[in-house]
């Protein structure tokens, strides 16, 4: 049985100047493991890799009903990416699917999260 859905959409430009102004905003929305995989990448695939998890933590939060703030951050939400490439949710351990698209000005995130 699906208990949520949710989609976030964000512009790559906005990831991208915030990122230039605050160096913390990479701190506050993505774990510690995610961001050893964010320093290994070109400063234009950074910007994806961090728009794209911006847009799935912001779905994975709407799905559950929550949003993001006292009940939910960013923090506790880390995605990985399968041999494949697929990304799936590490925590929190939650029955929950989930796509990532990129294109040249987009990142685009889906979530279902199944109550099983």
């Amino acid at each position: 049985m699906i208990k949520g859905i949710g989609i976030d959409i964000i512009e790559l430009s906005r990831i991208e100047d915030i990122l230039n102004r605050q160096k913390k905003f990479v701190d506050r929305v993505l774990t510690p493991n995610e961001r050893l995989k964010f320093e290994g990448l070109s400063d234009v695939r950074k910007v994806e890799f961090l728009a794209g998890r911006f847009a799935a933590k912001e779905a994975y939060s709407k799905a559950n009903g929550t949003g993001i703030g006292e009940e939910l951050s960013f923090l506790d939400i880390e995605i990985e990416n399968d041999r494949s490439g697929k990304p799936f949710f590490v925590k929190p351990e939650k029955h929950a699917h989930l796509s990532i698209s990129h294109s040249r000005d987009y990142a685009v995130a889906h979530v279902i999260i199944e109550e099983i």
